[in-house]
């Protein structure tokens, strides 16, 4: 690499940025033992994954950014600056026509940042309707990361993991 990069290996390196912060934040958000650093390595992660994906991603990239961002806050009991980036994220896979596997997240994490706030009527829609497209995948791969997902999200009337 030479001391002045041309825009499309600088392109290059920020997207392999991105997409190796997002995959360490979510790699993070799927532990249910995390130490404090780790949260804030996560946190970190989902922040800079966001970043790049502004400068170099398109509309999907930023509306996955943003809801793992949400997503994070969240997990970490931090309710306002989540719904704050559910906000971003929500109308790209609830407003137009998405993939089922993102739909399910969409409100797989929107049942994430309910019961983070306390929001019980929404954590209960939410997390049930995450279950019933969950239900409906056919990808074995799609449906791992969405497991992986809801079992670190509380479900509701207690407890952690997708409904018994």
């Amino acid at each position: 690499m030479t001391d002045h990069p041309s825009p499309q290996e600088t392109a290059a390196w920020q997207k392999r940025l991105a997409a190796q912060a997002n995959n360490q934040a979510w790699s993070l958000a799927e532990s249910d033992a995390r130490t404090p650093e780790q949260d804030e390595e996560m946190l970190q992660a989902a922040h800079a994954a966001m970043y790049f994906w502004k400068i170099v991603g398109d509309a999907s990239h930023r509306a996955h950014a943003a809801q793992l961002v949400a997503h994070v806050y969240a997990l970490l009991g931090l309710p306002r600056p989540a719904r704050h980036y559910l906000q971003q994220s929500q109308p790209f896979f609830l407003e137009q026509d998405s993939a089922p596997w993102e739909q399910a997240f969409a409100h797989a994490v929107a049942a994430n940042v309910a019961a983070a706030a306390g929001d019980v009527q929404a954590h209960a829609l939410h997390h049930a309707q995450a279950q019933r497209l969950i239900a409906t995948l056919q990808d074995a791969q799609e449906q791992e990361m969405l497991d992986a997902t809801m079992r670190v999200i509380p479900r509701p009337g207690g407890g952690v993991g997708p409904a018994p």
